[in-house]
Parts: C-alpha cells; structure tokens; sequence
C-alpha cells in the first residue's frame, strides 16, 4: 500500500504452546480511518500490543513512518508519535479537563531543575500550552469543559478527552481500542464524525478496534480483518461485509 505510515510485515507472538499470530501483516496508510476488526480471540488486541511495544514479537518487523520500532519500549514508541486509548478511558480522575490535556504536553522547560529557575524560559511556553489545549478542546467539543474533574465526565466524553491528550503529545498515529464501547448511539456518531475530522483537518492517521460495526463501517476507509490469529480479508468496507471468509468468522461457518 503506497504511502504506509504503519507496516506490519510476517509478525508471529506465541505464549507458552498459543500461537496468538501467526504471520500477521498489514499497512495503515498515511491521512485515513482505518478498523481492525474480527471476532473474540482473534489477534486483534495482541497485535495492537506489539505495535505499540507492550510485547515484542517473535518473529517479523514493523515500521512507523519508515523507522523500525520492532521490540522498542513503549515510551520510544509513543515518543516517536504513536498514541493508544483504551476501552476505559485513564484519565487522571481528579485533575480537570485543561489539566489533563496540559499534563502530556511535551518538553516544558518547567520541569528542569535549572531551567525552572528562571521564569521567562518557560511562561511563554505554558502560555502556549494553554492556547494548544484550548484549541483542541474547542475542536472536540470540550472547551465548555476545561475546568470540570475528569471523573465528572460521562464516558463519551472521556473518550474524546483521551484523544485529546494524544494530540497535546503530539501523535500522528492513533490507535483506539473500541472508542464507541458502552457509549450511546447518537455519541457514537459524533465520536466517528470527530475521527474523520482529525484525518481530514488534523492529518491524523487512525487506527481503531471495534465491534459496533453497524455504526463503525459508515465512516472508516479500509478494513482488516482477523480471525484465529491470522488476516483473512481487507478491503473497503462495503467489500469486505460481502466477504464470505467473514461472513463464515462471525457466524461460525
């Protein structure tokens, strides 16, 4: 696939005597919504485990953006632009809003034991911050939010917030495990409509798990799809819904 902005080339994880994957491959283009998706047990999770360096892979490479993250830690990984949510969202509870977007951003002078000393180094920097943070909020339909305790949220809510926090760090990869889990259908459309304005205004490049796919295959661009550890189909979504491998991994042949 031209223009990859994620690789994933022969990839193989074993626990114990369960192969979890085997030989797994996949591109995620640059600028676009794609879903991973597949029955309970498939591979789905553990994949996304070894992107973003929760496990290192027994056999196989992937590349983000031309470099070879295989096996690296997961701080390099999200350092290099590589963000993950997860179903429950993890805020930090009893910060609010601002504070939670602020708290990932990168590189604040502040924070050095020298460099906090002298004040003009960094007052631009955290005023910077703050206009970054209210920016991305306006955008996700936070900003009314910014000063309310993130546990105060409803879990829509801290799913967008999430998202926010990847975008103060900087990400140009985010992954989200089922960003419309346990969230009513009319949020549900919002958060989808929302992923396809950071691809289109944001360049963010989106990856997402997710079973809701009455809702979920309106809005992304491509599909994967995995079953017993293996990719057994990708495609288009109105393609790979008429995918008799599919069909058969759903409803058990």
């Amino acid at each position: 696939m031209p223009d990859s902005m994620l690789k994933v080339r022969d990839v193989t994880k074993s626990f114990g005597g369960l192969v979890a994957l085997a030989g797994v491959s996949m591109d995620v283009q640059r600028n676009t919504l794609t879903i991973l998706i597949g029955p309970n047990g498939s591979g789905k999770t553990t994949l996304i485990n070894l992107v973003t360096g929760v496990y290192k892979p027994d056999r196989g490479k992937i590349l983000f953006d031309g470099t070879d993250i295989t096996g690296l830690p997961p701080h390099e990984i999200f350092r290099l632009g590589v963000a993950r949510t997860f179903q429950i969202p993890q805020p930090f509870r009893k910060l609010t809003v601002l504070e939670n977007m602020l708290v990932v951003y990168p590189g604040n002078p502040g924070e050095g034991f020298l460099s906090a000393l002298r004040r003009s180094g960094w007052r631009r920097f955290e005023e910077e911050a703050v206009e970054r943070a209210f920016e991305l909020l306006e955008f996700l339909k936070l900003d009314h939010l910014w000063n309310q305790e993130a546990e105060k949220l409803s879990g829509g809510q801290m799913k967008l917030l999430e998202v926010g926090r990847a975008l103060m760090a900087g990400a140009r990869l985010l992954i989200m495990d089922e960003p419309i889990a346990g969230v009513n259908p009319v949020l549900a459309h919002e958060i989808f409509k929302t992923l396809r304005k950071l691809r289109d205004e944001k360049n963010l490049t989106i990856l997402t798990i997710e079973h809701r796919l009455d809702i979920a295959l309106r809005y992304v661009d491509y599909v994967y799809v995995m079953a017993a550890g293996t990719m057994i189909a990708s495609g288009r979504p109105e393609d790979v819904v008429s995918d008799r491998r599919v069909i058969d991994a759903y409803l058990g042949g």
